[in-house]
């Protein structure tokens, strides 16, 4: 027992005393160490009747977690001794001058979001967001999406493992009953559509940018990337609304009277007549300029939107009246758009963090896309 409480005061002594990290961790491997008193105290016990074990054990137990905390208390106290001499030592010049040049840039994809945002809030729309972690009801049932459909597999669609949520199967339906969803990242910003329907009703004129995510990686696809869907919802909508607001958009944003687009048929399970979107262009210097009617000499078309009037069970699923209420929706990536007006070739150098193409094609910090000044200002 006296050499127990010889040693104890010896190391606490000791422990008080170090004026350093080091050596408090030389006092650390001398009595907690493989090799150390205390350690050493701890293998006598084998050698030990029970009785003797039992009571030794206690106490050689309760010195080595009081030389523990002792040490760890003085770590502490230490370190916060060193922080506050390095406090104490260095000093920021917050008079340095700027530097002669800017060296921040603003990437393209925000540059062409700030540009979309100016553009459609002319034209009376507001800016919705949902989340990027959505469930399965939201991103494809309340979108008129079959569960056959191709875009539900799990090649194509990023799902969560074993998350699942228990939550109404729709706002329209009876409370209490209850389904679960599947959890995923979302694959289009089209939720924020049925959102925005359920939380604000019609009229509504909206457009939804943001990220969203596939299974694909090439030179023209990226596992995320950025989309912008717009919808409109208002009694006597027609396709004839769709087109001018389409076309509006894009002679704004390419900044040229001569956009000249061409609607397709085609098929998308949320909207009934749907229909793609090309647009005219010409190939220059390599890369295509939008412009012109792609039926004139040197001119082709380029497929650059999807749309169509809203489907009556997205209206519905959307908690409104079909019969009352119409409207179109579109939709576009983000990327693209900037590829096609930027002269950009590989999709994938967007997301790279290479500071060599962020100071190419970068904006600079003060170039505020303005319908006024031009919304590709800087460029």
């Amino acid at each position: 027992m006296t050499d127990t409480d010889s040693l104890r005061a010896e190391a606490l002594a000791r422990i008080a005393d170090a004026e350093t990290l080091d050596a408090l961790e030389q006092h650390r491997v001398a009595y907690l160490g493989k090799k150390g008193s205390i350690s050493g105290l701890m293998k006598t016990l084998g050698g030990m009747s029970p009785e003797e074990r039992s009571k030794a054990g206690a106490l050689f137990n309760a010195v080595r977690d009081e030389v523990a905390a002792a040490l760890a208390t003085r770590k502490t106290a230490l370190e916060g001794a060193a922080l506050e001499a390095r406090l104490a030592s260095e000093t920021l010049d917050l008079s340095l001058p700027s530097p002669d040049a800017p060296t921040g840039s603003v990437h393209p994809v925000s540059q062409v979001m700030d540009e979309l945002a100016e553009i459609f809030a002319d034209l009376g729309f507001a800016v919705a967001t949902g989340p990027e972690i959505e469930d399965d009801w939201h991103n494809f049932t309340a979108l008129n999406m079959p569960e056959s459909h191709p875009a539900r597999a799990m090649h194509d669609t990023f799902y969560f493992p074993d998350m699942s949520e228990a939550q109404p199967a729709s706002n329209s339906e009876a409370v209490g009953q209850q389904e679960f969803r599947s959890m995923l990242l979302r694959t289009h910003t089209s939720p924020v559509q049925i959102r925005s329907m359920l939380k604000e009703g019609a009229p509504l004129r909206i457009i939804a940018p943001g990220r969203v995510y596939r299974s694909d990686s090439d030179a023209t696809h990226t596992p995320m990337f950025h989309q912008i869907e717009g919808l409109v919802i208002d009694k006597g909508i027609h396709l004839g609304h769709l087109k001018w607001t389409l076309e509006t958009f894009l002679k704004a944003f390419f900044e040229r009277d001569d956009i000249v687009l061409r609607l397709r048929p085609s098929y998308f399970p949320f909207t009934e007549p749907s229909v793609e979107v090309d647009v005219g262009y010409s190939m220059e210097k390599g890369r295509r300029v939008v412009g012109g009617s792609g039926d004139d000499e040197g001119h082709a078309w380029m497929e650059v939107l999807g749309s169509g009037m809203v489907n009556r069970r997205v209206i519905e699923f959307g908690g409104l009246d079909p019969d009352e209420w119409q409207g179109f929706a579109f939709g576009t990536g983000v990327d693209r758009l900037a590829m096609l007006k930027y002269g950009m070739d590989d999709l994938r150098a967007f997301f790279d963090g290479d500071l060599r193409w962020m100071k190419h094609y970068g904006f600079a910090a003060l170039d505020v896309p303005t319908l006024s000044g031009g919304v590709g200002v800087g460029a």
